[in-house]
């Protein structure tokens, strides 16, 4: 938490009212340096950069109860944007905002957006811990509009929430729904649950993408809840503020401006900023499920799982996104993508992926080498052997609790290991190996020639510890 002259930097003297101490508290939350590079540096491709024009179609309101960027984050804002930055002839580079806001608060850049874009921007709302973003709009003391994509599959708490939300803000949430001969058609010639068959992104298509391309073609501008933790693999380098590089505004591709107040905060700070300022949450949360979504489509996540590990659950993909954040992709990533949304890796060793579980209490095994162990009918001793792919989120997550396990098991008589079986192996993997998806454990036990396969999806040390007792 910031020191108190850094929260009274954040604070103008009129907002001392009755609500002071939590709104300077979260005023004082402020990104961390960013640690990952930029593409500049890496080598990677420049973003566009594009210019846009703001507009503030309604005449700000008084404010009596508001929280305001610091003045020198203030001036650094305007300075990237101009003099007439609320003027819609004013031109404004979003790359250089986006470096101005770097050091600013999600509050300070949620003011910022409203202030740009009055009437024409509106906050994307999915019934989840994104509920900050109407709490920050809220503190700013400025008119907000918000809306949600009501895709009919919906948890039912997920609706109350929407409820709550709305007595909670006195607000009416604008709730955008699908094509009802779109949906009709697939579910008439597919099913209601194609999407396990043959994976999320056509229904996804259908209920979420093309209403939300509806919604945002009368906007000038929309806020987001996206986080830069929430999903390394995809989520890793969103910009606070950006020209959307996949949907359309009132004016036409490039015209429309996104904005992710809260890309740099982590998800234990979004909590404990709910927490401080009395926020309605969803119920789901307190059942175990993180990242919601579709009742069909979401469940809670197990100790050892990323949280969106929660979504998708039987697709083996590369990056789980339902269209709605497509631009995260790099061009490579999307590439991959086929119909089902799923990703085939690039072959072991060339794709200069950095590896995962480096630790000399596991063993490194090979082609040969695992072909050895599966042909072996009498081993000398035991083995535990995770197959994963080190591009894969979900094996990343388990990582600290796998190499901890192996730690343990050192001098116990059983070996553990390791084999990558994305790219070139996966093929052996699937038929021999009986792998489904990314990561699979399995136990090779001392007396038989065909491995077991761990199947509960608890990754964390206790669990694989008792699954291991069970055999030895």
């Amino acid at each position: 938490m910031a020191s108190a002259a850094a929260i009274s930097s954040s604070i103008t003297s009129r907002s001392l009212l009755s609500g002071d101490f939590k709104a300077a508290l979260i005023a004082s939350i402020r990104h961390p340096e960013p640690s990952i590079a930029t593409s500049a540096a890496s080598g990677g491709p420049r973003p566009r950069r594009m210019l846009a024009r703001p507009c503030c179609a309604v005449e700000p309101t008084k404010r009596n109860d508001s929280v305001v960027p610091s003045a020198a984050v203030a001036e650094a804002a305007n300075a990237a944007v101009g003099e007439e930055a609320t003027a819609p002839s004013a031109a404004v580079d979003y790359e250089e905002l986006n470096k101005a806001l770097e050091n600013a608060s999600p509050l300070e850049i949620m003011d910022r957006a409203l202030d740009m874009f009055g009437n024409e921007i509106a906050i994307a709302f999915s019934g989840a811990e994104d509920v900050a973003l109407i709490e920050y709009a809220k503190l700013t003391g400025r008119p907000f509009r918000v809306f949600s994509l009501d895709t009919g599959r919906l948890n039912p708490e997920t609706y109350k929430f929407f409820d709550a939300v709305e007595k909670h803000y006195d607000i009416h949430i604008e709730y955008t729904f699908p094509d009802a001969g779109e949906v009709q058609a697939l579910v008439r010639s597919k099913g209601l649950f194609s999407f396990y068959e043959d994976g999320h992104q056509e229904c996804c298509r259908v209920r979420k993408v093309r209403p939300l391309r509806r919604m945002l073609k009368g906007l000038r501008a929309w806020v987001t809840g996206q986080r830069k933790d929430q999903s390394p693999g995809t989520r890793a380098n969103i910009p606070l503020v950006q020209v959307d590089p996949v949907f359309e505004g009132v004016d036409g591709l490039g015209s429309l401006i996104k904005w992710n107040p809260v890309a740099d905060v982590e998800g234990k700070d979004i909590w404990n900023f709910l927490r401080t300022m009395n926020v309605p949450v969803n119920s789901l949360h307190s059942q175990g499920y993180v990242s919601i979504g579709c009742e069909p489509c979401t469940r809670p996540v197990l100790p050892g799982q990323h949280e969106r590990e929660g979504r998708w659950w039987w697709e083996d993909a590369t990056a789980k996104e339902c269209g709605l954040h497509k631009g995260n992709l790099k061009q490579d990533e999307a590439g991959k993508l086929g119909a089902n949304g799923n990703g085939v890796a690039a072959a072991n060793g060339v794709d200069g992926t950095v590896d995962i579980f480096e630790t000399q209490a596991i063993v490194n095994l090979s082609r040969p080498g695992i072909e050895n162990l599966l042909k072996l009918e009498k081993r000398q001793e035991p083995w535990l052997v995770v197959l994963y792919a080190p591009w894969c989120r979900f094996c990343q997550g388990m990582e600290t609790s796998y190499m901890e396990l192996a730690e343990k098991l050192v001098g116990s008589g059983i070996k553990v290991g390791k084999f990558r079986a994305d790219g070139d192996q996966k093929p052996f993997a699937q038929k021999e190996l009986r792998l489904g998806s990314f990561p699979t454990i399995l136990f090779f036990p001392k007396n038989t020639s065909r491995p077991i396969k761990y199947p509960s999806e608890k990754r964390d040390v206790d669990s694989l510890l008792a699954f291991i007792n069970a055999l030895r």
